[in-house]
């Protein structure tokens, strides 16, 4: 049976566009499996907004693992881990590397902002490492693997910044030659615009990865056709899960019932289901049947 960094590996060498979902826990985690999606994204928005802390490298590289570990654990399908920006220095980024990887994560995400980062959405100011210092993290994350089959994806936060695509490309490029396995180039835009003229002046063999939060309107097919390799649906399920829960919570408050909203919820057999009770009881069913037997 190959490994899910193998099955990553392999998605990142075969056609077509790779669905990342992104979760935040393993129940996330296995209905994005569920629902046709071919890797899991583990967010560190996610992980962070669960535990109701900013995205700003608050929590600890043992706490972002535990919860990709969780969501691995969850679902048949390839982690990919939201890592910020390496947890520090080349040191740091080794030793991440070496954990994740052990447990079973098929790849990670490290982006080139200072450590601690802010969410690329924030509207302070974001604050990038030298293209210099990146990519002797990149080195040493590939020097850091066991597996060939371990993917490294460098993200390029120049226009998030507002550098320009001089610097976004410039970066790119300097990151695929450290050696990453994938560029994930980032935008904020509220149109696909200035990720579509970067795509179009990639002329290199490293695969291109987007987060299309912000520019929704563009669909698969066509981030397909203008040759991305994979589409991370970063924190859809985080924002849903939200609002769910919080019109939920009102409704019963301002009802004082469950009633009204009884017809839209999962029922309890549906929990039952994805938590695998039902083979819960086969078992228990097959062991003292086979106890009694004897």
């Amino acid at each position: 049976m190959s490994s899910k960094s193998e099955m990553l590996r392999k998605a990142f060498n075969s056609p077509g566009l790779i669905k990342v979902a992104g979760a935040h826990d393993g129940l996330s985690a296995k209905l994005a499996e569920e629902n046709g999606f071919d890797a899991i994204w583990a967010s560190g928005l996610g992980i962070s907004a669960v535990q109701t802390v900013p995205d700003a490298s608050i929590l600890t590289m043992t706490e972002f693992l535990d919860a990709a570990v969780i969501m691995n654990e969850s679902c048949n399908l390839p982690v990919i881990a939201d890592c910020d920006s390496g947890y520090g220095n080349i040191h740091n980024v080794t030793r991440m590397v070496n954990k994740y990887e052990a447990a079973g994560i098929a790849g990670v995400c490290i982006e080139d902002k200072v450590y601690p980062k802010l969410n690329s959405f924030d509207d302070r100011k974001q604050i990038l490492v030298s293209t210099e210092e990146f990519c002797a993290k990149i080195r040493a994350a590939k020097l850091a693997q066991k597996s060939e089959a371990f993917v490294v994806i460098a993200r390029v936060e120049a226009l998030i910044a507002k550098l320009g695509q001089e610097e976004a490309y410039a970066r790119g490029k300097a990151y695929a030659q450290a050696g990453a396995d994938a560029i994930l180039i980032h935008s904020k835009e509220k149109t696909p615009d200035e990720i579509i003229e970067f795509i179009q002046q990639w002329d290199l063999d490293t695969p291109i990865v987007v987060v299309p939060t912000k520019y929704p309107n563009i669909s698969m097919n066509e981030l397909e056709e203008l040759g991305v390799k994979a589409s991370i649906y970063a924190n859809q399920a985080l924002r849903a899960t939200y609002r769910a829960i919080d019109d939920t919570f009102k409704s019963i408050i301002s009802n004082q019932s469950t009633v009204p909203i009884e017809e839209n919820i999962s029922t309890v057999d549906d929990i039952f289901r994805i938590q695998s009770v039902p083979e819960m009881k086969q078992l228990e069913n097959t062991i003292y049947k086979e106890y009694v037997k004897q």
